[in-house]
């Protein structure tokens, strides 16, 4: 990887510039030029490593969503999985090491247009939907270094970040929303392209998207890579079976190590389903992360806690989650 694509991946995952023309500000610091950075942008976004540039946002806030799990035969797993990816609701969707082995993500406007998609989900496939619904987030979307001695820029705040707003609902701008999730324009003056399109001026677009990041709506507004392309293909989501007055502590306590990507806490589906706290590691290697999960479970002293160890195997749908979107479920 050549420098200046390392370091725009690693500098500006986090806090992208909100001024008219952010891509000569990074040209700037990256000591190139505008074209430079947006053709290397481009060319990124052509090869898979990033999927946009552009927000993520808090979940629950703009819908609902769920983590889904299926238990599918080998045979009729490409099928199934096919099915899930046609919700456009669905932005991930991953086959794991597991009898539960197809897991997926699905947002949705309110919690009826949810249970109807999962119900036809169910309908089409012919097998039983678990939902594993967010009960509390520790930690999500810190962003993936790149090199060995590189950081990712953003601070202990991004760490768990929620709403701010007691009225979150007045800064939410559908218009906006939609024009943006799909990622920012790759023009000079991104902002203005947007607010030429929506009929609002440069200045107001900035200003509404600062604001929706001020208030924890929008999570992190940057560069958002695509791990796999990036080498990060060993990746593990790591459950545990927590004590119910113990979830909050472990959570936080695993959240500050830095090889979890991901930790957040989710309700119990017994019989078939007993664990309620959630971490992912994402590495380059198996071992790596089969040493990482040993180094926990010594340092917080977590032998006597359940937990498993699911490895991805496939990965069917990946991409930024979509909200105001034509109700599918409802045709």
């Amino acid at each position: 990887m050549e420098e200046i694509e390392q370091r725009l991946l690693n500098e500006y995952q986090h806090h992208f510039p909100l001024i008219p023309e952010p891509y000569a500000y990074m040209a700037d610091e990256l000591k190139t030029n505008t074209q430079t950075v947006i053709d290397l942008l481009i060319k990124l976004n052509a090869n898979g490593k990033i999927n946009r540039v552009g927000p993520v946002f808090k979940p629950n806030v703009l819908g609902v969503s769920t983590l889904a799990a299926m238990s599918i035969p080998a045979d009729q797993l490409i099928k199934v999985a096919t099915i899930v990816n046609e919700f456009s609701g669905v932005n991930h969707n991953y086959e794991r090491e597991h009898h539960l082995n197809l897991w997926f993500v699905i947002v949705a406007a309110n919690q009826s247009a949810l249970n109807i998609a999962i119900e036809k989900i169910e309908h089409l496939s012919g097998y039983k939907v678990m939902q594993l619904p967010l009960l509390k987030e520790y930690h999500i979307d810190l962003g993936f270094k790149m090199g060995k001695n590189s950081a990712v820029k953003c601070d202990k705040n991004d760490r768990c970040k929620s709403a701010q707003s007691n009225n979150v609902d007045i800064l939410i701008d559908k218009p906006l929303v939609s024009a943006i999730q799909a990622g920012l324009p790759l023009t000079e003056r991104p902002y203005l392209a947007i607010g030429t399109q929506l009929g609002l001026t440069e200045k107001v677009v900035i200003n509404k998207i600062s604001e929706l990041q001020s208030a924890g709506i929008i999570r992190r507004f940057g560069v958002i890579v695509r791990h796999h392309e990036l080498g990060y293909r060993a990746n593990a989501m790591l459950v545990w079976n927590v004590p119910d007055d113990r979830v909050d502590e472990l959570g936080e306590q695993l959240s500050l190590d830095e090889s979890v990507t991901l930790c957040y806490q989710r309700p119990r589906v017994e019989p078939d389903w007993q664990y309620n706290l959630f971490s992912m590691i994402h590495g380059k290697s198996r071992d790596y992360v089969m040493s990482r999960v040993e180094h926990l479970v010594k340092k917080l002293g977590l032998e006597e806690i359940s937990h498993e160890i699911l490895f991805s195997r496939q990965r069917f749908k990946q991409c930024g989650a979509k909200y105001f979107v034509k109700d599918e479920t409802l045709s």
